[in-house]
């Protein structure tokens, strides 16, 4: 019965690996990406910048603005305000214009104080998508390790299948004890439940892949190689975790000039039109005009200006100081990271070479095994050390693949 059992869900998954869909990691990185509310907020934000842009300009239309203010003040018996202050009354309706100007330096700056405001976004929105494509390639690679195992632990029972077959027919002929064929039974059934489990455990890591994406998926998936090498990595300072630093020390230098021109003479000019009167002396008479300039000049602040001139520049120091620790972190976990990648690909290498050793005296056993002269222990010794060493690789290459996924991390 057991043997019917292995060999019905060997041939269910061969099913599910010929016509299940197959899916790569970049389709999961886009589907992520466009799903990530996130990402969406951040493109908003950057959109609205320009709205920003505009209203900088508006700021310096003229305003235009209408305004009315009438009174009466009566004299009930000879009770009521002084007339000389009242005139009994007034009648006002005027449409008044007013300018301000602003040079292009101070435009200038304040169009540059938005440009970093953007640029800023869309780097923290870069960095947003680097930890994004990150965390699904991560659980990309675990998914696809566990889909590996799995697939090696079914074509391994394949192999036990038809060993335990030959096993059976010369232990009937005693040829083999009935304990040996236990034994090897006890192996068949043992790798029958690292394969339930393993399946178990791809479904779990595929639907949490799936969830990291923003997808509902419950089909029947087969992950491609993620196909991973690592890339050149940029300068330190041609990295988008660095631009940060650049983008805060523009963005002081920019408060400084707009520091500085809050201190500049400002201009404006205004005028109006319309009627106003106390009504008390030919009303009829009184549509007019006037027009004028406003001018402010600075002359003491109590030497503020100085002093927010010096809180910029700690500012500055202080970002020069998370600069500068970022540097030397980064350079040494790039370091750590090659060098840990170096060592893995050296053991991988050792492992495939313990595995051709397992696997060609697996295969002299398999044989002495047809004319009855194998040693029922050594095979299934020989047989625990490829499943194990089959094991290693397939950790140590998932190992590989994180390790690569984090160097790449740094490369944009």
């Amino acid at each position: 019965m057991h043997r019917i059992t292995a060999i019905y869900f060997v041939i269910s998954w061969c099913y599910v690996s010929v016509n299940g869909q197959s899916k790569n990691l970049q389709y999961f990185i886009d589907k992520a990406q466009a799903n990530s509310p996130l990402l969406r907020d951040y493109q908003n934000q950057s959109a609205s910048t320009h709205i920003d842009s505009l209203l900088v300009r508006a700021n310096y239309q003229p305003r235009i603005n209408g305004s009315s203010v009438n009174s009466y003040a009566p004299l009930v018996k000879g009770f009521g305000y002084e007339q000389a202050i009242t005139n009994g009354g007034a009648l006002n309706a005027v449409v008044g214009v007013n300018q301000a100007f602003a040079g292009k330096r101070n435009l200038d700056a304040q169009f540059r104080s938005i440009q970093l405001q953007r640029q800023g976004i869309e780097n923290t929105s870069a960095v947003s998508q680097q930890d994004l494509k990150k965390t699904i390639t991560d659980q990309y690679i675990t998914a696809y390790g566990t889909l590996q195992q799995l697939n090696f632990t079914l074509q391994t029972n394949q192999l036990l299948a038809k060993e335990e077959t030959i096993l059976k027919k010369l232990t009937e002929k005693n040829v083999y004890r009935q304990t040996d064929y236990l034994t090897f039974l006890v192996t068949l059934q043992q790798q029958q439940l690292a394969a339930k489990q393993q399946q178990i455990q791809f479904q779990n890591n595929y639907a949490t892949l799936n969830y990291l994406a923003g997808l509902y998926d419950t089909g029947v998936v087969v992950l491609d190689d993620p196909g991973l090498v690592i890339t050149e990595l940029p300068g330190p300072e041609n990295s988008i975790f660095f631009r940060q630093f650049t983008l805060d020390s523009l963005n002081v230098l920019n408060q400084k000039v707009l520091l500085d021109i809050s201190y500049k003479p400002k201009l404006g000019v205004y005028a109006d039109a319309g009627y106003n009167s106390t009504l008390a002396y030919n009303p009829y008479k009184n549509f007019g005009t006037s027009f004028g300039l406003n001018l402010n000049v600075p002359i003491y602040d109590g030497k503020k200006r100085k002093l927010q001139h010096l809180k910029l520049n700690i500012t500055q120091l202080t970002t020069n100081g998370y600069r500068n620790f970022s540097r030397s972190q980064y350079n040494q976990q790039i370091a750590q990271l090659r060098q840990q990648y170096t060592a893995t690909e050296e053991l991988i290498g050792q492992i495939n070479n313990q595995i051709k050793y397992s696997e060609s005296l697996i295969n002299v056993n398999s044989r002495l095994l047809e004319t009855g002269d194998a040693k029922i222990a050594d095979l299934v010794i020989a047989l625990n050390n490829y499943l194990a060493a089959k094991n290693l690789l397939t950790q140590n290459t998932v190992s590989r693949l994180q390790i690569i996924n984090q160097i790449n991390y740094w490369n944009r």
